[in-house]
């Protein structure tokens, strides 16, 4: 887990067995990658690159 600039937290699990990365946003919005540039890249566009998920429906964006 670690703290952004302006103290929101982000957190990326590895899913143990995979190469995959599951990342969650303060925002809640979640996303997984198998590249951790693109995860973290994705974590610091916020707010652009996704909103949080009061503003759209329900499930995971890649």
């Amino acid at each position: 887990m670690s703290a952004g600039p302006t103290g929101e937290i982000y957190r990326i699990d590895w899913l143990p067995g995979t190469d995959v990365l599951h990342g969650t946003c303060h925002c809640g919005r979640e996303h997984t990658s198998q590249d951790p540039i693109e995860m973290w890249e994705w974590m610091l566009a916020h707010p652009q690159g996704h909103e949080p998920l009061s503003h759209e429906p329900q499930g995971t964006s890649s």
